[in-house]
């Protein structure tokens, strides 16, 4: 069978890397470019992450473009610097990042180009705000006609928020409120949109448990992913909100058995000014869309386990 054309687009943070690393293990599945939002990360440190991912697993095919257009709501600096520990890791250390894959065009117009030229419609893989698709498909509306699908790890439908800021109800999800005219384009344009919001992404927190039965995986690849994910234990301090695998079940939303997933469908707008910016809810005069309402946790993290015992990242001696 032909394979699924992907294009990434992330926001370099450790749930950004390790999606890139799941992603590059799914045999049904060519990434065709990665795009990188300057959310939350410190953009030479994504771009540096993603291109010694991609060497690798040999992906040395796939190009790579950093984007230009930032969102008016910052995420916490120390937020942004915390990815930089996935650098300092052996595995990392000892691989190359290829800057030839890193093109001059910004991210938006590398995505454009990818989705033009594809001889198949694409899948649009988004773990970071939406900034990059919205602006490409404002400017170029006739994308959408080879867009397959868009997966997006965004917004907070039934459930509250995590954005907690001064000037913000609590009712917002981060990759949502970095931009939020950016998310009310992307519902706008009418895509075939899945989201991904922490109404599902809840189910999945990185606990003691997962990490000890990641622990007994045993391969390369899984003792990298438990060192990154290690990270995180104290990534958020434990009194704002535990660290969930956002960004990660997004990405298996693109392989996991169906039945692991329950998807709704409907009508949702999202607010692009304050007391509620990024905030999306369920509204009838909004745009169709669908959204993960649920997900089993087992069979995800199943999933993740057979993902990292793949042998495709030639290029990783052991950790």
């Amino acid at each position: 069978m032909p394979k699924q054309p992907v294009i990434f687009d992330h926001d370099g943070g450790i749930d950004d890397l390790l999606s890139l690393i799941l992603l590059l293990c799914m045999p049904h599945i060519e990434l065709k470019a990665v795009c990188i939002t300057p959310a939350d990360c410190y953009p030479d440190d994504a771009l540096e992450s993603t291109l010694k991912i991609l060497h690798m697993f040999n992906a040395t095919d796939v190009k790579v473009a950093v984007g230009d257009i930032i969102g008016p709501n910052p995420f916490p600096a120390d937020w942004r610097a915390q990815p930089r520990f996935c650098r300092a890791l052996p595995a990392f250390l000892r691989s190359k990042a290829d800057q030839s894959q890193c093109v001059s065009e910004p991210a938006h117009a590398l995505m454009k180009q990818v989705i033009e030229s594809s001889s198949e419609p694409a899948t649009v893989l988004m773990t970071g705000p939406a900034s990059n698709l919205a602006a490409a498909v404002q400017q170029t509306p006739a994308l959408k006609q080879n867009i397959a699908r868009v997966v997006w790890m965004g917004g907070a439908i039934d459930v509250r928020g995590n954005v907690a800021m001064h000037d913000h109800n609590g009712t917002a999800e981060w990759n949502a409120y970095w931009h939020p005219q950016a998310t009310y384009d992307l519902l706008a344009a009418e895509l075939p949109l899945l989201l991904v919001p922490l109404d599902a992404t809840n189910r999945l927190p990185v606990s003691w448990d997962f990490l000890q039965a990641l622990s007994e995986i045993g391969t390369p690849l899984s003792e990298l992913a438990g060192q990154c994910w290690a990270a995180t234990v104290t990534a958020i301090p434990a009194y704002e909100f535990t660290y969930f695998m956002w960004d990660v079940l997004a990405t298996c939303v693109l392989g996991v058995a169906p039945d692991a997933l329950t998807v709704s469908k409907g009508k949702c707008l999202a607010s692009v000014r304050t007391p509620n910016a990024g905030q999306i809810w369920q509204e009838s005069t909004g745009f169709e869309c669908e959204w993960l309402c649920d997900a089993d946790a087992p069979k995800v993290i199943d999933y993740i386990f057979q993902l990292l015992q793949s042998k495709k990242a030639v290029n990783l001696s052991n950790c």
